[in-house]
């Protein structure tokens, strides 16, 4: 699969423009996804994992750095070994590796989160899974999704229904409590799935790193003239 996206504020203006591309080979499946920006920023992540009737996690890469992310993020999980390595730029200007040991539950989703919620029925009700996040250490927090009532989308002027999922980030322990008090409790994320024999992603709305703004992800297809995203 490779699809075209595109990164855009609440008033439709374009920040980046990405790539997703998942290929299969042999039991695994490698999925790579880019955001470009026009200031120069860089969003990667490449997830590896399998799906022999379960999806499992197998490693994630997560880069972000440039103008546009105030706390950039190098972090990589390593499913076998149960270790989460991130690294960041010391005071001296200079990188630092951190190795953390994190028990790694059988449900994690880092990079897998598009590919379960295609696979998850509008009458399953609530799916929680788990997320490592890494603010400020690598900790594992938990996803709550839930669908919502449809929503409607066009093609070529034609009305169509989606799913709609909302995603609730559940920090847990002290900081669950606390966070919510404090004003850090993440926003919802919304998700849209076309249904059928082959489900499709459609668009995402939430930030894409702790306390930014709610951006939109969508498909876009090619033009042939230079043109705004619409």
């Amino acid at each position: 699969m490779h699809g075209f996206l595109a990164l855009t504020t609440d008033q439709g203006q374009v920040l980046a423009d990405g790539d997703l591309i998942e290929i299969v080979r042999g039991d695994r499946v490698t999925s790579h996804l880019t955001f470009h920006f026009k200031d120069g920023s860089l969003d990667e992540e490449t997830t590896v994992y399998t799906q022999h009737g379960f999806f499992r996690l197998i490693s994630d890469r997560h880069i972000q750095r440039g103008p546009f992310f105030p706390h950039p993020i190098d972090m990589t999980i390593d499913v076998a070994k149960g270790v989460v390595m991130t690294s960041s730029l010391g005071k001296d200007g200079k990188d630092e590796v951190t190795t953390t040991r994190v028990k790694m539950p059988p449900d994690l989703c880092n990079g897998l989160v598009i590919p379960v919620i295609k696979n998850i029925s509008p009458d399953a009700g609530e799916t929680k899974v788990s997320m490592i996040v890494a603010a400020p250490k690598p900790r594992v927090v938990t996803l709550d999704m839930m669908p919502q009532a449809p929503g409607t989308f066009y093609l070529a002027g034609m009305p169509r229904k989606a799913t709609v999922y909302e995603i609730k980030i559940e920090i847990g322990g002290l900081a669950g409590i606390i966070a919510p008090v404090i004003g850090k409790q993440p926003p919802n994320i919304f998700i849209e799935i076309i249904q059928g024999e082959l489900p499709a992603f459609l668009r995402e709305s939430g930030p894409i790193f702790e306390g930014g703004e709610i951006l939109t992800i969508s498909l876009i297809g090619p033009t042939w003239k230079a043109e705004s995203h619409d």
